[in-house]
């Protein structure tokens, strides 16, 4: 009998994952060791997190979400929904979570970027991600720059999906996206180890519920080390890379004008950014 490796190693590595005392450790580029997937929440921790979060949320649509953690090398660690069975959350927010995660893993920085005079620590959530990317925007395009891995999205086992062995895990998922659901994940040394992403609601909420989450996953040590869109131009030192919502409508008619240049637009039933709770030092 013939086995496919590709869906063998993952299932195995997600099971493992799972597991107390799995331990997984990649050499990272500069030398040093990087935990990878050991170093972040497992599949129960997310899947209790994403729990806790959308029940604690009002805003939006009130609706069932997705979560998806990648780590620092953008590989998927787990995938989980808050629902009691898969169809009880739009099935297209399963990839758009994933997505959501490696964008805010992808575009977010700690301090090991300064170096030569250059360089510094940046959080930026898939939230502050929306205006700049817009016709006209500075980063228009960049939607487009690092698509998907079908294989790994789409992969035909779809009983496995939002489980500890969803087909994602263990594979790099790829995938750009611009409104609210992603955060970059720092751990106690303020290092960015990886994202989290979360869909299944207006962006807003998303965005709402993926703080909630990491909040909940003690992975939002940024405090005043690491800044964010918020901090840095929106006078919001506790809630760094929070969502904005400054966007005005354009005179001129098409997408509405951003004062900060990271704004989102409001969503339906819009909760209050400053509800959210602060960010650990």
């Amino acid at each position: 009998m013939k086995i496919r490796w590709t869906r063998f190693a993952s299932t195995a590595l997600a099971v493992a994952c799972a597991l107390p005392g799995f331990a997984q450790t990649n050499i990272s580029n500069d030398g040093g060791t990087d935990q990878g997937c050991l170093g972040l929440p497992n599949y129960l921790a997310l899947k209790n997190a994403l729990y806790q979060a959308v029940a604690t949320e009002t805003s939006g649509l009130n609706n069932q979400m997705w979560g998806t953690i990648v780590d620092r090398n953008g590989i998927v660690c787990a995938v989980a929904y808050s629902g009691t069975a898969v169809g009880s959350q739009w099935l297209g927010s399963r990839v758009i979570s994933a997505q959501k995660a490696n964008t805010a893993n992808d575009f977010s920085l700690d301090a090991s970027a300064a170096s030569n005079g250059s360089g510094g620590a940046l959080s930026l959530s898939t939230a502050n991600l929306y205006s700049a990317v817009q016709p006209g925007g500075s980063l228009f395009g960049l939607q487009e720059s690092n698509p998907v891995n079908p294989s790994v999205a789409y992969a035909p086992e779809a009983i496995y999906y939002g489980t500890p062995t969803d087909p994602m895990v263990g594979n790099r998922i790829g995938g750009v996206n611009v409104f609210g659901g992603g955060l970059a994940l720092y751990n106690s040394g303020h290092a960015l180890v990886g994202g989290v992403g979360v869909s299944g609601d207006t962006s807003c909420s998303d965005h709402f519920i993926a703080w909630r989450v990491r909040n909940l996953l003690g992975l939002d040590h940024l405090g005043t080390v690491i800044p964010g869109p918020a901090s840095l131009f929106n006078s919001d030192p506790t809630h760094p890379d929070n969502i904005i919502f400054d966007v005005t409508a354009n005179p001129s008619g098409g997408t509405g004008n951003s004062a900060s240049g990271f704004g989102h637009p409001t969503c339906l039933n819009t909760g209050k950014p400053s509800t959210l709770p602060a960010v650990t030092n």
